[in-house]
């Protein structure tokens, strides 16, 4: 989280990664480099060898709007990778030591409160798990079906569930998450196209922290670079209550300027809905005192798979 030079490690990672072949470069002998050199970035480009490498070491400051087109251009970067690298060039100064201390938004302490309106959204979409997500992926709040989806630990007293939290550091995310990788490598894309947006984020430079000191995974893929944010896709579960199965899921903005997302999931198939009808029943609230119990309530329910 170190932010005196993420634009030029960024760069540099970019570039090991585009062939001379990719690039439409042809290769004669032997080179040290599996990537692009320097100067050969630069004259794509349009730049001088002289201000890129400036650039990669951090001595060069705000580059225009054109040239991070052209490395973006030469560097075959996807949509994230160039609103990432936007965000790295254009940060504000450097707070100074006479500067109030960042926000932490998503500390309770800190006033990381959801509207009303939104908690009655997620009631109102019950019969589909959703909930809203902080930057640093805190659950800031969640519907029922939602909770019962994630069956996560319930997290300290003070704290909020944590869903990068979740994956590396819940021996049962492994189990939860069929293809753990790839969710995995998302949840780091999605941590470090933060990081580049909200560079004084105190709750996400701890998360960062945290999961560096506590996960060697997490240190491999966050030095990969990678960054992404994925809106819509798919993602498999296998529940220890329901199973298997798949469900589709939206990420949508709220509004706000706090960099917080509705995330909704629904059953793309006939298996995803009866799995979520399911899980919807078992996780129904308790009975009130003194009426019959339901075979569903939780105080009876079973948490082995079936």
């Amino acid at each position: 989280m170190n932010p005196a030079n993420e634009l030029g490690s960024f760069l540099m990672s970019r570039r090991a990664r585009v062939t001379p072949a990719a690039a439409g470069i042809p290769v004669a002998g032997r080179r040290r480099v599996a990537g692009l050199r320097r100067e050969e970035v630069a004259e794509l480009a349009g730049v001088s060898v002289v201000y890129y490498t400036r650039l990669e070491q951090g001595r060069a400051h705000h580059p225009s709007d054109s040239v991070l087109d052209a490395l973006a251009r030469v560097l075959r970067l996807n949509a994230a990778e160039r609103a990432h690298v936007n965000d790295l060039a254009h940060r504000p100064r450097a707070r100074s030591a006479v500067d109030p201390a960042p926000v932490d938004a998503a500390d309770p302490a800190q006033g990381g409160c959801i509207r009303d309106g939104l908690r009655r959204l997620l009631a109102a979409v019950g019969a589909v798990p959703a909930y809203v997500l902080g930057p640093a992926m805190d659950v800031l709040d969640a519907n029922e079906l939602a909770r019962a989806l994630i069956c996560a630990p319930i997290p300290a007293p003070g704290e909020r569930l944590n869903l990068a939290r979740h994956v590396f550091l819940d021996a049962t995310a492994r189990e939860l998450y069929p293809r753990w990788e790839d969710v995995a490598r998302q949840t780091v894309g999605f941590l470090r196209f933060s990081a580049g947006r909200r560079p004084g984020d105190v709750r996400l430079a701890r998360i960062v922290a945290e999961l560096s000191g506590h996960s060697a995974e997490f240190r491999s893929l966050w030095a990969e670079q990678e960054v992404g944010k994925k809106p819509y896709g798919t993602k498999a579960f296998r529940h220890p209550v329901v199973g298997g199965f798949d469900l589709a899921y939206e990420t949508l903005a709220l509004p706000g300027g706090e960099d917080r997302s509705l995330v909704v999931f629904t059953a793309p198939d006939a298996r995803a809905d009866t799995a979520l009808r399911l899980l919807g029943s078992w996780a129904a609230p308790a009975a009130p005192a003194g009426a019959p119990a339901s075979p569903h309530s939780p105080r009876e329910r079973s948490s082995k798979p079936h």
